[in-house]
């Protein structure tokens, strides 16, 4: 085939153009070339007041986080409701060989006349005489990650191991309230229950969506005679971790709250440009975050918050942020200096022991202190088995205090 001369120039300036996006688009994992930055201030409200005491910070300025929040990252997240009920769809009281009681439970949600139902998998401990604690996971991965049946059985989600310590092992997956696509997220709750918010410039998108789930199983927890709500705990990775944080921060129901390599929009500081920014989170995943966080693509410094202050919103309930060595793209230590600064908190308003070190901690060699948890751990971007030991770990001490 031959290329005429016409032809031969429109694809060199096809050429060019493409190395010009390719090179706009290279991202930073120079520690030497992150910004220099100036970090909102969790204990200024915004009327000037300085925060000092708990009971300003829980009827001032802890609400108005929440707000900006809201307002301009990941949306609102309605209450409000018809009805809620709870529908046990299966069971097996000899799962696991016996280990395990096994419930599969319907979550049905009604507002002006129209359902949606959330399937809740939940294995109790077999022989325990009080009410478990337990961990819920966000789960955005593909079902068989929470396989009820356990023929399938991943790191991911060691149901047998939680429940060889104690615990009771929950998840739902994030497609029955807002499936995880750009374009079928809608069609769940936004649609269903909540339309009004797809028209509001700071209404709830997918993570507020999954954030929601994950209170609407707290609703259950409350009801079920052998769970221990008040010992329960919110588990994600990566994007389900920006909604685990966010669950926390709204839902003070929960004990602990757990995110794992969370990055963007999750623990990291979005200042620091470091690995994903927030401008290629809003473009690769435009349905996650309220339409108004666009406003901050390569404009973080205008942001009137930012993730510390996500993480000290959740005080004095316990907190963990976990990372990878390997997973620059989430920026461990953009994540380890917003749990730093954010659980200031906890030291200052609430008088909680919290003293983490100086620098990002050495790999595989876990920080448990009084309700914050920290870990690096070699490996890249996954939830493991490894992960799932030190949030164990955290919550023995934490429910022994």
């Amino acid at each position: 085939m031959k290329i005429n001369a016409l032809s031969l120039l429109i694809f060199c300036f096809f050429l060019i153009g493409n190395i010009s996006v390719i090179a706009q688009d290279e991202f930073n994992y120079d520690e030497s070339k992150v910004p220099a930055y100036s970090l909102p201030d969790p204990f200024v409200s915004q009327s000037g007041k300085i925060i000092t005491n708990a009971n300003t910070w829980e009827f001032v300025r802890r609400p108005e986080i929440i707000t900006l929040f809201e307002d301009h990252v990941y949306g609102q997240v309605p209450k409000d409701f018809d009805a809620i009920t709870f529908e046990l769809a299966g069971e097996d009281k000899s799962a696991m060989g016996g280990q395990a009681h096994l419930k599969e439970v319907d979550i049905t949600v009604t507002k002006n006349e129209k359902q949606i139902t959330i399937r809740l998998i939940l294995f109790l401990p077999n022989g325990q005489t009080t009410p478990s604690p337990v961990f819920l996971l966000i789960n955005h991965r593909n079902h068989e990650n929470i396989d009820p049946t356990r023929q399938v059985k991943m790191d991911f989600w060691p149901a047998e191991k939680l429940i060889e310590r104690g615990y009771a092992a929950a998840a739902f997956h994030v497609q029955d309230v807002s499936n995880d696509n750009k374009d079928t997220f809608k069609e769940d709750i936004l649609e269903t229950l909540y339309p009004e918010q797809l028209q509001m410039a700071n209404g709830m998108r997918g993570l507020g969506a999954w954030a929601w789930g994950a209170m609407r199983v707290m609703d259950y927890f409350e009801r079920d005679p052998q769970v221990d709500a008040s010992k329960a705990g919110v588990v994600g990775h990566s994007r389900g971790g920006k909604a685990s944080l966010w669950t926390g921060a709204q839902d003070t129901r929960w004990a602990i709250t757990l995110s794992n390599d969370s990055g963007c929009g999750g623990a990291a500081i979005s200042r620091r440009k470091f690995g994903e920014t927030v401008k290629r989170i809003n473009t690769n995943f435009p349905y996650w975050f309220t339409d108004n966080f666009d406003k901050y693509n390569d404009n973080e410094d205008a942001l009137p918050i930012d993730q510390h202050m996500l993480i000290s919103s959740i005080a004095p309930r316990a907190v963990y942020v976990a990372s990878a060595v390997e997973d620059e793209w989430a920026d461990p230590k953009g994540e380890f200096l917003s749990l730093k600064i954010g659980t200031r908190v906890y030291r200052d308003i609430f008088n909680l022991p919290v003293d983490l070190p100086a620098q990002l901690p050495a790999i595989n060699q876990p920080t448990h202190l009084p309700y914050v948890g920290h870990h690096i751990r070699e490996g890249k971007h996954n939830l493991t088995a490894y992960d799932w030991e030190q949030f164990m770990d955290f919550a023995d001490l934490l429910y022994a205090r």
